[in-house]
């Protein structure tokens, strides 16, 4: 019997393949490039998973290819990039998984916004224009206030996002908004002032099950650079018992019905406002965190789900483990990529800290405004997610994410 794996997040393909094989199932990994799965695939037992390398934004190709897999039973598309097509890979295929139509509200910013504004679960709605004049200018003014953000409406890792504290930043975002090849729509809304959280939340028949939340620490202003996280939260009872019901309601007002979410929200001074929806586990070591924070491979209920399964985490009793925390590895200067230096003393460090590479030495990093520019994320634990963090700032703070400028020989060379 064979899951199929559309695309995957850099990290966790190790344990769905352990989650695979407990349930019974053979992990398919189609893929466009296998290397960028090289960390996790070369500490796997060879024959572990079988990886078919073709075009993953091709879905006629892929339906054509899966049509012909012996023992097909599901599908899993846990990216942002591939959603879309893994919506329509599993409406073409009559395999188990969530209305097509809800997977692609949750690709469009605005229309989320909008749709949770109509519910009453926030107090801004998106604002939207066609044009980039004088008039949308005013519009954009007068409907989403000072400061607002600007930002794409299919946009990931905080790219094309842009602060606007005063009317100058404003002109300076649209025009540059206007030079850039955005994945969807320019849109406006306020700028929600307060600590950025993520709530990691698997939902059933409707239900939704809250967790753990991770913190988000972010760059200083203008810019939307993710730099630590840590999960989970110690949020006292109260609050998280109201932070689980508005989920509940955030959730059904866009009809997302199964599967795992990462619902980023600001808490702000007047309570929590949801910045976006996620329809898949949390990326970079989020879903690694949550198997050691919470003492159960949580990639088990993602094969259930894509199986049409009530997965067992919805009603289990987690075990618990270490608080984790991860800061992301951002060089100094853009340039080739060409090492780290320090490895050598995480060693000696608490907190069991270690370095998971996203980059290979001769890799481009042209932007460090934005998580296109971490070459690895440095990973601690502890017995709190305050002392995680702590662990891992000292383990981040002995390391030095190096690059060279661009065309420089190496030396000897």
């Amino acid at each position: 019997m064979t899951v199929v794996c559309l695309e995957s997040l850099t990290f966790g393909l190790g344990h769905l393949v352990r989650a695979a094989d407990r349930l019974g199932e053979r992990l398919l990994l189609l893929t466009r490039d296998p290397a960028y799965y090289a960390h996790e695939l070369d500490r796997l037992p060879s024959g572990a998973l079988d990886v078919v390398v073709t075009d993953t934004f091709d879905v006629e190709r892929v339906t054509g290819l899966l049509r012909h897999t012996q023992g097909l039973r599901g599908l899993i598309s846990s990216t942002d990039t591939w959603t879309p097509a893994g919506a329509d890979l599993t409406d073409h295929l009559g395999l188990p998984g969530l209305d097509p139509a809800v997977l692609r509200l949750t690709r469009d910013k605005a229309a989320v916004r909008n749709r949770l504004h109509d519910a009453g679960l926030t107090r801004a709605r998106a604002v939207e224009s066609a044009a980039l004049d004088r008039e949308a200018r005013g519009l954009l003014l007068k409907e989403a206030g000072l400061p607002l953000v600007l930002k794409d409406t299919a946009g990931t890792g905080s790219q094309n996002v842009w602060l606007v504290r005063d009317e100058g930043e404003l002109d300076a975002a649209l025009a540059e908004a206007s030079a850039q090849d955005l994945k969807g729509r320019l849109f406006a809304e306020p700028y929600f002032s307060g600590p950025l959280y993520s709530a990691e939340t698997l939902t059933w028949d409707g239900r939704t099950r809250l967790l753990g939340v991770s913190s988000r620490l972010m760059s200083p202003e203008p810019h939307f650079r993710e730099e630590i996280t840590a999960f989970p939260v110690a949020f006292p009872a109260p609050r998280r018992t109201s932070l689980e019901r508005r989920l509940d309601r955030v959730l059904a007002a866009i009809d997302y019905t199964d599967r795992f979410a990462h619902v980023e929200f600001v808490l702000t001074a007047d309570g929590p406002e949801v910045v976006e929806i996620n329809p898949r586990i949390g990326g970079a070591l989020v879903g690694e965190g949550m198997c050691r924070a919470l003492g159960v491979n949580v990639y088990e209920a993602m094969i259930e789900a894509a199986l049409g399964r009530r997965p067992r985490l919805m009603d289990a009793d987690l075990p618990g483990g270490p608080a984790v925390a991860f800061v992301l590895g951002y060089p100094a200067s853009p340039g080739v990529f060409t090492g780290v230096a320090g490895l050598d003393r995480l060693s000696v460090m608490p907190g069991a800290p270690a370095w998971y590479p996203t980059k290979q030495p001769g890799d481009l990093i042209e932007h460090l405004s934005d998580s296109r520019g971490y070459a690895g994320i440095v990973y601690a634990e502890a017995e709190t997610a305050e002392l995680a963090t702590h662990r891992a700032v000292a383990a981040a703070n002995a390391l030095r994410v190096l690059t060279e400028p661009v065309g420089q020989e190496a030396p000897g060379g």
